[in-house]
C-alpha cells in the first residue's frame, strides 16, 4: 500500500489536497460531494483537478467499522484506471493505492 496523496476535510464536506506519484503531480485536487445522486450506486463524490474530472468516490465501511472512500481515478494520460482509498491514517486523510493481485473471478 502506497500513499499517493493527503487531503483535508472541509466544513462543506468536500476534501482538498494533492496527489503525487512518479507520473502525477497534482497540487489542487478536490473531492466534491454529489448532491443530486441519480441512484444508490451513483458516486458520492466527484474528484476534480481544476476543470478536469479525474474520477469518483463512494462511501464505504471497512471490516473494522471504519469509514473510508473507495476512489476510482482515470485520465487519458493513465495507462489504466487507478483504484485507491481515502482513509484516515494517524488523523490524516490519506489517499492510498495498492497494485491489484491479478484477475478477479466472478
Amino acid at each position: 500500500m502506497a500513499t499517493i496523496g493527503t487531503f483535508t476535510l472541509n466544513a462543506d464536506g468536500s476534501y482538498t489536497g494533492a496527489i503525487h506519484t512518479l507520473a502525477i503531480n497534482l497540487k489542487k485536487v478536490q473531492f466534491r460531494p454529489v448532491t443530486d445522486k441519480s441512484s444508490d450506486k451513483s458516486p458520492d463524490y466527484r474528484v476534480t483537478a481544476g476543470n478536469a474530472d479525474l474520477g469518483a468516490a463512494w462511501k464505504k465501511v471497512s471490516k473494522d467499522n471504519n469509514d473510508y472512500l473507495s476512489v476510482r481515478l482515470d485520465d487519458p494520460s493513465f495507462g489504466a484506471a487507478i483504484n485507491a482509498a481515502l482513509v484516515v491514517i494517524e488523523h490524516v486523510h490519506t489517499l492510498v493505492w495498492s497494485r491489484s493481485n491479478g484477475h478477479k473471478e466472478d
